[in-house]
């Protein structure tokens, strides 16, 4: 993957990954990894954590029966905003245009989803993170997040999790150091 710095800070964020630099210390955002879904600079952006799974699925979260075939569809904290909604989303490959996130897909177009060739994963995500006009433009010129091209071969269930630490040894040494810093140092 290739940092894609201050070349995006024009550009449209949607489609991209953004990585928390390691010295973020919002609790929200800390050592998080986010897709970006949405983003129009006169608008903002909406995007989900991906790399905060509940390891709980569908199934635990909901009263009664979910919906067909989506019991066990793993569940994620995407974001300190929504945090009392449950969406769907299905992460689809689209070949030219890259990475996308159809979200707030009703409930049998999710189950329909499970048969189409681009489908990389469907999660649910639990809230999800937004930001006002020129928001996350500020953000990334002050250097909070790592701009990355987003891949399929990242949205591996099983890799999510420690994703923003594979991520970090993947940009250098001093950025491996910073992640492998303890929240506190003054416990070291």
């Amino acid at each position: 993957m290739r940092d894609l710095g201050d070349e995006r800070l024009s550009h449209n964020f949607a489609g991209s990954l953004l990585v928390a630099h390691p010295n973020m210390v919002d609790p929200n955002f800390r050592r998080t990894v986010l897709f970006v879904s949405e983003h129009e600079a006169n608008e903002g952006a909406l995007g989900v954590i991906i790399n905060r799974p509940l390891d709980r699925p569908v199934a635990e979260l909901v009263s009664g029966t979910p919906p067909a075939g989506l019991a066990d569809v793993p569940v994620f904290l995407g974001g300190p905003v929504g945090k009392n909604q449950l969406m769907f989303a299905a992460f689809v490959w689209q070949k030219g245009a890259g990475l996308k996130l159809n979200q707030n897909i009703a409930f049998d177009e999710v189950s329909d989803a499970y048969g189409h060739k681009n489908l990389l994963t469907v999660c649910a995500f639990v809230g999800y993170a937004g930001w006002g006009a020129g928001q996350l433009e500020s953000e990334v010129k002050q250097k909070a997040w790592v701009v990355k091209k987003a891949n399929p071969s990242l949205l591996k269930l099983d890799r999510l999790a420690n994703l923003w630490f594979d991520i970090m040894r993947t940009l250098g040494p001093w950025y491996k150091m910073l992640a492998a810093a303890p929240d506190d140092p003054s416990l070291n």
